[in-house]
């Protein structure tokens, strides 16, 4: 059978970005912290993701205008829905992608679309097709580079035509959780992916070639790596009362 995560997972400075992240996350798990507040640093996580995951869409808001509940942007709402949404969808990711991405979005792009498109996959039948035979198949590829081919596939194709990105963020951080990477939703991606040059890595996914692929999950690895540091910084912060 073929594995073309696998063939992904080949490519030339793939493997020691994907072991580097690795390594920092298994890092990031040895904090004492962890012990007794683990729950309390994936809050924190989930909310600085979902401030990222806004500012990359334009909506740059401050992190304690968020913590006093004062922003009414309709991006940054939807970064923040689908951010807490994503604690009761993991059981589901494998087993029905579809029903998944659908909600993220309906979560994601309420109050940007009318109530009849939330949901509601508008254009590459096709190719999301082939996405979800890729989250349904066996591979012997780290999650890692399952999650950075989700996340681009969505951002790229547009499946939705509103509030892509946001979801295709939210499903990155879903996979590395689902599929082991990161079980419990501590490192901060989206702040990684805010720090590096987004839309650069994209463009270099969109030509398919070896080279540009590589260079996506490659910044999505070091994207797991920044995230790891912003979680430990949420640990030390918790440990300093």
């Amino acid at each position: 059978m073929s594995d073309p995560l696998a063939v992904i997972a080949r490519l030339p400075g793939v493997e020691d970005a994907v072991d580097e992240a690795r390594q920092a996350v298994d890092r990031l798990y040895r904090h004492r912290v962890l012990r007794r507040a683990s729950p309390a640093v994936s809050a924190e996580s989930s909310l600085r993701g979902a401030r990222a995951s806004a500012a990359i869409e334009g909506a740059d808001v401050a992190l304690d205008a968020l913590r006093r509940d004062e922003v009414r942007d309709p991006v940054v709402q939807g970064a923040l829905r689908a951010s807490a949404e994503l604690g009761r969808l993991g059981s589901t990711w494998r087993r029905a992608p579809r029903q998944v991405l659908a909600r993220l979005h309906s979560v994601a792009a309420a109050g940007l679309v009318d109530e009849s498109e939330l949901g509601r996959p508008t254009s590459s039948p096709e190719r999301m097709n082939g996405l979800f035979e890729l989250l349904e198949a066996p591979t012997k590829a780290p999650a890692l580079v399952l999650a950075a081919i989700v996340h681009a596939e969505l951002a790229v194709v547009r499946p939705f035509g509103s509030a892509d990105g946001v979801v295709a963020r939210a499903a990155e951080r879903l996979t590395l959780v689902e599929y082991g990477l990161d079980p419990k939703s501590l490192a901060v991606v989206e702040v990684g992916h805010l720090e590096l040059p987004y839309e650069e890595g994209l463009e270099a996914y969109r030509t398919g070639t070896r080279e540009g692929v590589a260079r996506w999950v490659q910044q999505c690895a070091s994207a797991v790596t920044l995230g790891v540091r912003e979680a430990t910084a949420i640990c030390e912060a918790l440990q300093r009362g």
